[in-house]
């Protein structure tokens, strides 16, 4: 682990927060594009209603839509205001992340999550769905990344965690999925692995903490949506963002929670 002074984290954390903001400007394009089978690369950004190309200058994450008043500069047509709440929220989850990380070696792995977090759980809300696309290519981004700190900081063990985590977690998800195929999608049994390798590199007790907390968060929710007669018990609810939450409750409070359950034991 490097060493690192106070005025060093919130440094890297304002940085990341702005690296955030651009990262989720991308990833409105990923949100939008990869249900629809489409390319993120090409062609570029276009408004939806007149099909004119987006100006570098109308791109500017959060800024430009203030700026144009959620509005396309062309044709006048509203642009949702759910473009400039993914850049903020993406810009707030890399600055989190920063500050809880530091200026690690694990910094980037973490970041990425946080990235794939977002993409992922606006997806799932949007389609029900978790593409292949975006969850199978980061079991091995995730372990690339880690293989890193582990390889320079000598945190072998932490990477270990990491994969036996991931395995867990996911054979967890895989036979709840067998004995209720109706309350888990598969795409949720992929994702969970991914997780566990992020949630395993800390402690075998932060990976408890992060999948009770998707499923606490998910009750919660369906609970509320009941409570409000915005469904029943058969309501279906997309799983992948209370996993993702759950995932990053358990990183910043984890250790915390398990700290006070053992302790509460001990008493």
């Amino acid at each position: 682990m490097m060493e690192t002074s106070g005025s060093d984290a919130l440094i890297v954390a304002v940085l990341c927060g702005v690296l955030g903001l651009f990262i989720g400007s991308f990833l409105n394009v990923v949100i939008y594009r990869v249900p629809l089978g489409e390319s993120v690369v090409s062609p570029r950004s276009r408004c939806t209603g007149c099909g004119s190309e987006i100006a570098a200058h109308d791109n500017i994450p959060v800024l430009s839509w203030l700026w144009l008043r959620g509005h396309c500069r062309s044709c006048g047509q509203a642009i949702s205001v759910r473009y400039p709440l993914v850049e903020l929220l993406t810009g707030i989850a890399f600055a989190a992340v920063a500050w809880w990380a530091g200026p690690s070696w694990q910094l980037p792995a973490y970041l990425y999550l946080a990235a794939i977090g977002v993409a992922l759980s606006a997806i799932d809300l949007d389609t029900r769905r978790l593409p292949n696309v975006l969850v199978l290519p980061s079991y091995p981004v995730a372990i690339a990344l880690l293989v890193l700190p582990a390889a320079i900081d000598g945190n072998w063990e932490d990477f270990l965690r990491a994969i036996l985590g991931g395995a867990a977690v996911f054979s967890f998800y895989f036979v709840l999925a067998l004995i209720y195929p109706a309350g888990m999608g598969f795409g949720d049994v992929k994702l969970s692995g991914v997780l566990g390798i992020y949630l395993g590199w800390v402690s075998w007790g932060v990976v408890i903490v992060g999948t009770f907390a998707g499923f606490l968060l998910g009750a919660l929710v369906g609970i509320a949506v009941m409570l409000a007669k915005r469904g029943g018990r058969k309501t279906a609810l997309p799983f992948g963002p209370f996993m993702v939450v759950g995932t990053f409750i358990a990183l910043g409070a984890g250790p915390s929670i398990v700290s006070w359950y053992l302790t509460g034991l001990g008493s």
